[in-house]
């Protein structure tokens, strides 16, 4: 994927190190244009979606580590577009996406990360979150009233989802995360940083737009009333749970091409960490190979 030297860069100041506090009002939202055109950009995703298309192919054919890339934002950051566009490369035999909205009452019944835990990819898999179980220290970090719908021992009531009660699903969240990396699994998190702007302006642009009428719902008005509130949920869960084993990548998502193009490089630089080949038969299996072989082109037509 031929992407210059100064946009490699730039894509490590994306990465959240971990034990960095994160403060998203320091960190842009919008991309300065002065790195590279959209045409520019758009050229270099369109080249690189074929060589992670190739890196897919080796995944599969290897079936030793599977990968699971996780999505996070505000409502209207564009991270449907993003799978439509970044993943339309890979075979889909071979990705599974999950999306998931409020629990139901079954799922409820479980711990939080039960519902999670089926749609996880195996050996050879990419899995794709939109939305995942940090949901579970964000929507519910503005709104602690869902988490007495979970049902947990020790909480009766709001007093006790204190300070102590988030740092303990932090430290469950890197656990449950450490487990995968432990086995074989990459995971790839991203937060599309968008402003508060331009949700307003797309917003908008889906109540004027016919053909975008049914993106907009009522629900992502009243939580933008809380968008203040929604910011600091995401810095301390981003400070709490980027880890060397499973990082955050804080990407700009006011503009679309380049939250893809940012998106779409670091998946291709963290899968060439995985040094992917295709596997290699020994000398009884190529011996076995070559004497099929003789036989097949033996044959009368």
């Amino acid at each position: 994927m031929a992407i210059r030297k100064d946009m490699q860069q730039y894509l490590k100041t994306l990465l959240v190190k971990e034990g960095k506090k994160v403060s998203l009002k320091k960190l842009d939202t919008d991309y300065d244009h002065k790195m590279l055109s959209k045409k520019e950009g758009e050229e270099i995703l369109s080249s690189g979606l074929i060589h992670l298309s190739k890196m897919q192919d080796m995944l599969y054919a290897e079936n030793k580590h599977s990968v699971l890339i996780i999505l996070q934002a505000m409502d209207a950051a564009g991270k449907d577009g993003a799978i439509k566009h970044v993943m339309t490369s890979f075979n889909p035999q071979g990705v599974k996406i999950a999306s998931f909205k409020a629990p139901t009452h079954l799922e409820l019944n479980h711990d939080y990360f039960w519902r999670h835990y089926k749609e996880l990819p195996g050996k050879g898999e990419i899995g794709i979150f939109n939305r995942s179980y940090y949901e579970n220290v964000l929507v519910t970090r503005v709104h602690p009233e869902f988490i007495l719908n979970e049902k947990l021992p020790k909480i009766k009531g709001l007093k006790d989802i204190n300070k102590a009660f988030w740092e303990k699903r932090y430290k469950q969240i890197n656990r449950f995360e450490k487990n995968l990396s432990e086995n074989g699994t990459l995971i790839l998190k991203f937060f599309l940083h968008l402003s508060k702007d331009e949700q307003k302006k797309r917003f908008l642009d889906r109540i004027d737009s016919p053909e975008k009428n049914w993106k907009f719902s009522m629900a992502d008005t009243k939580e933008r009333l809380h968008w203040d509130e929604y910011q600091s949920a995401y810095e301390e869960m981003l400070s709490a749970t980027s880890t060397d084993v499973a990082p955050w990548y804080v990407l700009p998502a006011d503009d679309k091409w380049f939250t893809r193009l940012c998106l779409g490089s670091v998946i291709f630089f963290e899968f060439e960490k995985l040094k992917l080949s295709y596997p290699k038969v020994n000398k009884e299996q190529l011996a076995e190979l070559q004497k099929v072989k003789a036989a097949l082109l033996a044959e009368e037509d």
